[in-house]
């Protein structure tokens, strides 16, 4: 069978936001891969070429799941509920500080499980 783009395309074109929205994140399901842009790499096109080693982990947006943010941020942070709660409505806040680019994903992971939105500088 022959890969047909310009099929493809067409179909993409008529598909509605959800069925969009559908197949990537079964796509991102088969092949183990993330439609999300890489912000290491956007990081790294700033300097000049050197890897980052420390990001901040940034919360954007609590979402409509505030309550489970603020479990998340208590959790991560070892705040009292006060704190986390003013961390979560003042947002933008940084949850943490020079991480390393495998606990910021994991805790950006954590968080965005929790209904937030999560930037990682």
């Amino acid at each position: 069978m022959a890969f047909d783009k310009e099929n493809i395309i067409a179909q993409l074109k008529d598909a509605s936001i959800t069925d969009l929205n559908d197949l990537v994140k079964s796509i991102e399901d088969e092949f183990g891969v993330s439609a999300a842009a890489p912000v290491a790499a956007a990081g790294a096109a700033g300097g000049a070429g050197a890897a980052k080693d420390s990001f901040d982990v940034e919360l954007t947006s609590a979402g409509s799941a505030k309550i489970k943010v603020i479990k998340a941020v208590r959790e991560i942070t070892g705040a009292g509920l006060k704190d986390a709660k003013d961390m979560v409505d003042g947002a933008p806040a940084v949850v943490k500080e020079g991480a390393s680019e495998e606990e910021a994903n994991k805790l950006k992971e954590q968080l965005e499980a929790a209904g937030a939105t999560v930037t990682l500088k």
